[in-house]
């Protein structure tokens, strides 16, 4: 139990829905922290007085097994078998997309008298058809996300109440290798050490959850849309602009398939799609969406020394992240002349808006992000997320240092 990082916030999480009649989905990017997770959750089980002899945990990536993948029965019973059925009881299945008919065991042991479940996956079609239909209403997904900004710098042990520490270096830091939580412990190996495990990890997903389940085999086009999306983050793009882009570069790819890639990517949790609104009309709209990437190390993965995404995106992408994690529903807003990086629904059910600059480094840049969220014509609260440390507040917007908003309960 060494060197785990404490996710209070997804343990509270957890504890809410303890012992309720749902399942527990976690789902997130591979190497997120989802098996880490279930593993702090555990222990704090023990604490509370559970017997060791109560709890199974299955992680189904593990070798040994592959040979249940096939055999449900088998499988079944191998839990069943564990407990005492007479007093309360928790199952951990990790990774329980590999095997098949998942579904079917899921709600098997569901409906067994004391037993709480928890699953994990790293693909959203987790929750597809299957399951959510066999479960419908009887389930509670977490997405849980990489370390944030503040998860970061608790677990490299940095006195964040320090006014006088400089949070730029550290976010660069926090940008430039991974917000996944292994990345603290590989720091001290280097930073080629940290580009190889990120490398595996977009090649395990890439192989395994998109090309192997969705019989790709056109892979260069894929690769050339996931570059594509990576250096356009935060960017509206739609599928027929990304064809015709690629047409004139001279590379076909029609954009019925540039869409069905796209859903792999977002349903692998590599990218995060968000709709935009209209500002005016007050409504969702279905065309120029943007996306923003789960880790912003990947950047260099996908574009090498080539990565031309600006701090100002790349500040865009950490606080949409963010504002996930802080359960809001999320749209990027917009009217004809008009564009607000971020409408919210918070979990309150109130709405909020956020702009995102590096720096208001001169009037022009000033007055274009101040009059983007004055101009929109309701009194719910409006927020300028910077790094300048003079904040200036200007007809009821609150302007705020971004890296304090970053380190906020």
């Amino acid at each position: 139990m060494k060197n785990l990082i404490d996710r209070k916030e997804y343990l509270e999480k957890l504890f809410a829905y303890k012992d309720k009649d749902l399942i527990k989905v976690v789902t997130g990017l591979r190497r997120s922290g989802k098996s880490t997770l279930f593993e702090l959750y555990r222990k704090k089980l023990l604490e509370t007085g559970i017997d060791k002899e109560q709890i199974v945990f299955l992680n189904f990536e593990e070798f040994e097994l592959r040979k249940y993948f096939e055999n449900l029965d088998a499988l079944y019973s191998l839990i069943i078998s564990q407990l005492d059925l007479s007093k309360p009881a928790y199952v951990f299945l990790d990774e329980i997309q590999n095997v098949s008919e998942f579904e079917r065991l899921v709600d098997g042991l569901f409906v067994k008298q004391n037993i709480d479940v928890y699953i994990t996956g790293s693909n959203a079609f987790l929750l597809s058809s299957e399951l959510a239909t066999l479960l419908s209403g009887r389930y509670i997904e977490i997405s849980i996300l990489p370390l944030s900004f503040k998860e970061y710098l608790t677990a490299r042990k940095i006195d964040i109440t320090n006014k006088y520490l400089n949070f730029e270096a550290y976010f660069f830091d926090y940008v430039n290798e991974t917000s996944l939580p292994k990345g603290i412990e590989l720091r001290k190996l280097g930073f080629d050490k940290i580009m190889d495990y990120l490398d595996a990890i977009y090649k395990t997903v890439i192989e395994k959850d998109i090309y192997f389940r969705h019989n790709i085999y056109d892979k260069q086009s894929f690769e050339n849309l996931t570059k594509f999306i990576a250096s356009n983050i935060g960017s509206q793009v739609s599928p027929g602009n990304i064809a015709n882009i690629f047409k004139q570069e001279g590379r076909n790819i029609h954009n019925t398939t540039i869409e069905k890639y796209l859903n792999y990517l977002v349903a692998s949790f590599i990218f995060y799609k968000v709709n935009r609104f209209d500002l005016k009309g007050k409504k969702q709209l279905l065309t120029q969406e943007k996306y923003y990437l789960v880790d912003l190390g990947l950047l260099n993965i996908f574009l090498g020394k080539e990565k031309t995404a600006d701090r100002g995106h790349i500040l865009e992408n950490i606080v949409f992240l963010e504002l996930l994690r802080r359960g809001n529903k999320i749209w990027t807003g917009s009217t004809r002349n008009n564009e607000v990086d971020f409408v919210c629904k918070t979990k309150t059910g109130d709405i909020e808006y956020y702009q995102v600059s590096w720096q208001l480094e001169s009037e022009k840049v000033r007055e274009r992000e101040f009059s983007a969220l004055e101009k929109i014509n309701d009194n719910y609260e409006k927020y300028l997320l910077t790094t300048d440390s003079f904040l200036q507040d200007r007809k009821g917007i609150k302007h705020l240092n971004v890296f304090n908003w970053l380190l906020e309960n």
